[in-house]
């Protein structure tokens, strides 16, 4: 009697996904996909308490600020895997949350709620942007050695994060980076962390991540290196951020130049991680052009502009979410699963919060491996293709942007394309990108 009254239910939930996803198309199952998505969410969700962290710092109440955090990643993820059925999720963005911390509001002395208004009227001019589908037109535009580039780049990007969270590598004032103290506790823990999920990966198992980030998790506990959680449940302070905005202050005090970085920055970080992800997942045509890629582009302008009037700085497409389509994830159920994740951490944010860098670093190394392998259809003996590609790929670790691996490359495609004679083989929007990444590095400088 109970499997008779069960399985049609299941039927039902199975029949609606595969219509809604599109499933079996994509030669995926409802397993996999609740996999994918909880390897991403487990991957990302430090930014739960590091995002508020840094912006308490310019005077945004923590709870509010994390509150904000959550709904903002989950609105993101949700619209992204119902609009255009991908498997990337959303949440506000590093370095441009600093951006906002230590520039804005710090260093040119803007009050956070002005800061938040910027935010806002830059999540405007992104939904503006993508009604008239020049985003989309950006995309398809940048050449196909650049979309691999991209995708190399952020795998680099990606492990080198893995490698900095771990302790493996750290800062040193001589040399820049160095080999960090790799037989202290939490270094071999990484370490051993990224032997059993790469042993797990070799062996077919295909939670491997997902197990690695967990046994981690528990040995840091264990160890003391990480805390056990105090509590389960916390209940969400909205009210604090909630509508504090100030879009007047931003208008009135000519915050023009603060919301051009935010809408650049956001700009190009997030096409380039779609770019990037969209090659892992195989969704790029042999032309290079990605189906759907201005639902997906709504996903992020709508998640900015929600995040403003919560409360936190401009989202962006997250490069974490390599890690659950390396598991399998290969539809918008695995971002949904992501969504849902960020609603329960709303109420579960101490158990969230329990998950050391240390756990997630594992996964960011192994992903930045598999991303690496695009380099392999790069055309080396091309110079004019080879160094832009090349520079881009460098540049995303060594600059700590994906922004500026892409302008470093945009730069140097179309001029190394006119001086030799080739100039037809650039559409003429690369030459216009060009020119904006010129133009903003002479203005605004490296910010």
């Amino acid at each position: 009697m109970t499997a008779q009254t069960v399985s049609p239910t299941n039927n039902v939930v199975t029949n609606l996904l595969e219509r809604v996803f599109k499933l079996s198309a994509n030669q995926t199952t409802v397993r996999t996909e609740i996999a994918a998505g909880v390897t991403t969410f487990l991957t990302m969700a430090y930014i739960i308490f590091v995002n508020p962290t840094i912006l308490s710092e310019a005077g945004v109440p923590f709870s509010g600020a994390l509150f904000a955090t959550c709904v903002s990643a989950a609105v993101g993820s949700l619209l992204m895997g119902l609009l255009a059925n991908y498997p990337f999720a959303l949440a506000p963005g590093m370095g441009l949350n600093a951006y906002f911390t230590y520039t804005v509001v710090k260093g040119l002395g803007y009050d956070w709620r002005i800061a938040l208004g910027a935010v806002f009227i830059s999540g405007i001019a992104f939904l503006l942007l993508t009604l008239v589908r020049i985003r989309a037109l950006i995309v398809d535009a940048i050449p196909m050695t650049m979309k691999t580039a991209v995708a190399a780049g952020i795998g680099l990007f990606i492990a080198f994060i893995g490698l900095k969270n771990a302790g493996v590598i750290v800062s040193s004032p001589a040399t820049f980076v160095t080999l960090g103290h790799v037989v202290s506790k939490p270094v071999a823990l990484a370490l051993l962390g990224l032997l059993l999920t790469s042993v797990l990966l070799a062996r077919g198992y295909r939670s491997a991540i997902i197990i690695g980030i967990l046994a981690v998790t528990l040995a840091a506990m264990t160890l003391g290196l990480a805390k056990w959680p105090t509590s389960l449940i916390e209940l969400p302070r909205w009210r604090e951020t909630f509508l504090q905005l100030d879009i007047r202050g931003a208008l009135r005090l000519g915050a023009l130049d603060v919301v051009f970085v935010f809408l650049f920055v956001d700009l190009f970080d997030t096409i380039g991680s779609l770019m990037g992800l969209g090659r892992q997942a195989g969704y790029l045509t042999p032309e290079g052009k990605m189906p759907r890629v201005n639902r997906a582009l709504f996903a992020d302008a709508i998640a900015t502009t929600v995040g403003s009037l919560f409360g936190t700085s401009t989202v962006v497409t997250y490069i974490e979410s390599a890690t659950g389509v390396s598991e399998g994830g290969r539809t918008g159920l695995t971002a949904v699963v992501v969504a849902a994740l960020f609603l329960l951490a709303t109420f579960f944010s101490p158990l969230a919060g329990t998950i050391p860098p240390i756990a997630t670093s594992p996964a960011l190394i192994i992903v930045g491996a598999l991303m690496i392998s695009a380099v392999t259809t790069i055309d080396w003996d091309d110079i004019t293709e080879g160094i832009p590609a090349f520079l881009t790929i460098l540049a995303m670790p060594l600059t700590f942007s994906i922004a500026n691996g892409l302008a470093l490359g945009f730069i140097f495609y179309p001029l190394l394309k006119v001086l030799t004679g080739r100039w037809r083989e650039a559409s003429p929007l690369v030459y216009v990108l060009a020119v904006l990444f010129v133009l903003r590095y002479v203005y605004l400088g490296s910010e």
